[in-house]
């Protein structure tokens, strides 16, 4: 793969759960409602959430990033018949405080401490993604934090991925951008990025125009694909 200095990663599912919220409240005392339906609320959460920011890309009809995740959720607990008082409330504030997956700050370490760039692109807010980043206490290991709302388009219009060229000046060869999100990848890989899908669920590849150089089950892959 050559001497790749700059990692870029996803926010949203790649770094950070996005079940999360949904998990963390269900096991919290008189939450017996949600603790039943908890997996397919946060499913449905997240697909909406995708769903509506691609919409809103083709119709050009963009919106904060918080908004879509707000109009997400509303669909998700009205599918599980979820109308308890604070319950929408709750699941919101704690979407600010996601917990990234085990692996994250040993990893970017790793690759920080190997003088690699690391960076967030995001269709995330900058106030989303730095409330996020600060929970779980990654900052030091970033060098950069991208969000869409620089060009006022979500993923994956290509204006998204050449924030990454202006940003460090190199060319999207000298790249290694990683999602969880099939589809990002595939639209990355189309960009020019060298790219890893961290297909956790293990799911098939998307029939997209560009294709997953790489396939891992979880971000420990990263820094052995980069050789450090």
């Amino acid at each position: 793969m050559g001497q790749i200095k700059t990692c870029v990663f996803d926010a949203y599912g790649t770094l950070f759960d996005v079940a999360a919220a949904a998990r963390d409240l269900a096991q919290e005392p008189g939450r017996d409602a949600l603790a039943t339906v908890w997996p397919q609320v946060a499913a449905d959460w997240r697909a909406k959430q995708l769903e509506y920011s691609w919409l809103r890309a083709i119709s050009g009809d963009y919106c904060d990033f918080w908004q879509v995740t707000e109009d997400g959720l509303d669909w998700a607990l009205e599918r599980a018949g979820l109308g308890q008082p604070g319950l929408r409330t709750a699941l919101l504030g704690l979407y600010w405080r996601l917990s990234a997956y085990p692996e994250v700050p040993a990893m970017l370490a790793r690759l920080r401490a190997a003088g690699i760039d690391c960076a967030i692109l995001s269709n995330g807010s900058m106030q989303m993604l730095e409330a996020a980043i600060d929970s779980a206490g990654i900052d030091d290991y970033l060098s950069g934090v991208l969000s869409v709302e620089q060009v006022g388009n979500f993923k994956p219009d290509r204006r998204v991925y050449e924030m990454v060229e202006e940003r460090y000046e190199v060319p999207p060869s000298a790249v290694l951008f990683v999602s969880s999100n099939g589809w990002d990848v595939c639209a990355g890989a189309a960009f020019g990025f060298h790219t890893l899908w961290v297909n956790r669920a293990d799911l098939p590849v998307d029939r997209l125009p560009g294709f997953p150089e790489h396939i891992a089950a979880d971000l420990t892959a990263v820094p052995t694909l980069l050789g450090v």
